[in-house]
């Protein structure tokens, strides 16, 4: 063994740090070199004339590997200080380089491990400093502990345990190549038998082969005769079938053309209809006024009967059947058509400043369009919340509809005051509910409705009530 004694003396007493080797030679083995006169011994240092062999190498990087664990961390080299706490297969694995590394550039560190390979396998470590090779000791436990004790002529035993390693693995590979010849050359042999027993085999399924196709060729011969004839009855009623499409196409074609027409006339007959509707409740309207002028000259010219029986003087004119806007009478349709932006909040107050006038709002409509990132219930009751406010202050009805008929559940809610909220059915739409809701309003009644749906739009404007869009009623809930 090695010790500290025994180690060439460095500065206050320390063992001198052997000849640094390369990054590669220090994780590999020292590279080869000419022995070196040792500092202030006089004697040679030996080095190894080839790397490290590999089997030697993985040894001492086990046996550091074991005993790094009990090492204080203040003896450790800093490269291994963080393997420290590694179990001693996971320091082999992952530590395997920085090891290899201290172990040549830093002989204190060898020299700690050398006394525990000496506490572990005293024997072999004895043999080696006296010179003599235990005979029945594994090359490679040799080595390893002649690479860490360093005794005289360690460099020759690991040299010795490479060329033993190396003479074992070619003599193991040469065995192998002969097994593996011999096992090729027995299943060539079964190789080339099977082959001539197959080509026997397939002689005779040729032959059989060549009977049958002379058989198929004469049914082949067959067929394609029936083939040709067959070809031919498809032509003819592929002909006949595009003659009969030819036909349908152009039945269909007059068909579709009666019911265009058809159509037309069903909507000049609407047309028509709708027009007589209207004259006949103008030309009532008209019996009615004339009637009342009658009616009006009869009374003035019975003003004693009238005093007498205190009969209301007629205040109507035939100037007031004439359709126009009536101050404090106006329709959602008279409001604001100029001066004023349909986003603009002021809008909604003047239409909502009609007396009597119902507001029907597009409940999923408007808060898509003004907060679709919050979940349903959120947007409902921020929206409700908002309309509740709205009508105290404009003192409108207002219903808002929302749509129903997807929901899984009932939806559990108090409405807030003022403000009636409706769920269209299983089946129905919130767009036809809000039809529905316009069209169960008298004539004449103002009627609103908040939607971007241009659809929704289009059917409330027919019906008489005056569409707005979602964003005017969200600007107006933003307004104090």
């Amino acid at each position: 063994m090695v010790d500290a004694a025994r180690e060439p003396a460095g500065p206050q007493g320390q063992p001198a740090a052997e000849p640094a080797a390369g990054a590669a030679g220090a994780a590999a083995g020292a590279v080869a070199s000419e022995p070196a006169a040792e500092p202030g011994a006089g004697r040679l240092v030996e080095k190894l004339d080839r790397p490290l062999p590999e089997g030697v190498r993985r040894r001492v990087v086990g046996l550091a590997a074991d005993a790094l664990g009990g090492l204080p961390p203040g003896e450790l080299p800093q490269s291994l200080r963080q393997y420290a706490k590694f179990t001693p297969a996971r320091r082999a694995k992952y530590a395997a380089t920085a090891i290899a590394a201290a172990l040549e550039s830093e002989p204190a560190f060898r020299v700690r491990i050398a006394e525990r390979l000496r506490l572990g396998q005293p024997d072999l470590v004895k043999a080696l400093e006296s010179g003599s090779v235990p005979g029945a000791a594994d090359p490679m436990d040799v080595a390893a502990a002649a690479y860490l004790v360093r005794s005289a002529g360690w460099s020759r035993l690991v040299a010795e345990a490479g060329e033993e390693a190396e003479r074992a693995g070619a003599e193991g590979a040469a065995a192998e190549a002969a097994r593996l010849v011999e096992k090729l050359q027995a299943e060539l042999a079964e190789v080339r038998a099977a082959a001539r027993a197959d080509l026997d085999r397939y002689r005779a399924e040729s032959e059989d082969v060549r009977r049958e196709a002379d058989s198929l060729r004469k049914k082949v011969r067959s067929l394609e005769s029936d083939t040709r004839r067959a070809q031919a009855e498809t032509r003819r009623l592929a002909g006949e079938l595009e003659a009969l499409r030819t036909q349908a196409a152009a039945e269909r074609g007059a068909a579709e053309s009666e019911a265009r027409r058809l159509r037309h006339r069903v909507g000049e007959l609407e047309t028509a209809a709708e027009q007589g509707r209207r004259s006949a409740r103008e030309g009532r309207s008209v019996e009615d006024m004339r009637l009342r002028l009658l009616l009006d000259t009869v009374l003035q010219s019975a003003q004693g009967l009238q005093r007498e029986l205190a009969l209301p003087v007629s205040q109507i004119r035939p100037a007031d059947l004439v359709e126009a806007v009536v101050p404090g009478s106006a329709s959602p349709h008279d409001v604001a058509r100029r001066g004023l932006a349909e986003d603009d909040p002021a809008l909604l107050d003047q239409l909502l400043a009609i007396p009597q006038v119902h507001l029907v709002v597009d409940g999923y409509n408007v808060t898509k369009t003004g907060y679709p990132t919050l979940p349903l219930e959120q947007q409902r009751l921020r929206l409700l919340g908002g309309l509740a406010m709205l009508a105290q202050r404009t003192q409108a009805e207002v219903t808002c509809v929302f749509d129903g008929q997807d929901l899984d559940v009932p939806v559990i809610m108090a409405p807030p005051r003022g403000v009636r909220v409706r769920f269209s059915r299983t089946g129905e739409t919130a767009d036809e509910l809000i039809r529905r809701l316009v069209r169960a309003e008298p004539q004449g009644r103002p009627v609103v409705v908040v939607s971007a749906d241009r659809e929704v739009a289009e059917g409330v404007r027919k019906a008489g009530a005056r569409p707005v869009a979602s964003v005017l009623l969200l600007n107006r809930l933003a307004r104090p």
